[in-house]
């Protein structure tokens, strides 16, 4: 593992915990919009995540230990990476309100599928992994110093 790897790992998991707080964060704003771009309510979206290099942890494992053909040329670690968002195709909530402007015959308006409860237990899973990115990024600042110092 090279010197600036594990900087690089912890920012591709800040940027993609940050991406999964602004989706949150869209999720959260949209959570009583009942009429979209499509003319339906709003769906709720997630991101979806994935390792940065498609070989995975077991592979750098194993060209680590040197079971691995080539594994003096060991491949870079990757880190995460967002493969895509995705939106929530359950079905909208009915609730009866025939005052609303955008409810039907019977007087129900079709509601996003956006749970704020749900929204705010990943707003905050998404905060305490940003943070441990920070701190990894921040330990792995303090080693390099270190390393260096003793190197004077």
């Amino acid at each position: 593992m090279g010197l600036f790897d594990a900087i690089d790992i912890s920012g591709s998991g800040l940027s993609a915990e940050r991406l999964r707080m602004d989706v949150t964060a869209e999720n959260l704003a949209n959570a009583q919009t009942t009429r979209g771009p499509n003319g339906g309510p709003y769906q709720r979206k997630e991101v979806v995540l994935q390792t940065a290099q498609p070989n995975g942890f077991g592979t750098q494992l194993a060209s680590a230990m040197g079971q691995v053909p080539g594994a003096g040329a060991a491949q870079a670690p990757g880190g995460v990476q967002a493969a895509q968002i995705v939106t929530d195709t359950s079905a909208p909530k009915q609730v009866y309100d025939p005052g609303h402007p955008d409810a039907n015959a019977q007087g129900y308006v079709l509601m996003p599928n956006v749970n704020p409860v749900t929204e705010m237990v990943d707003l905050i899973a998404s905060s305490r992994s940003y943070e441990a990115n920070v701190t990894a990024m921040q330990t792995a600042k303090s080693m390099f110093s270190k390393t260096f110092d003793l190197l004077r």
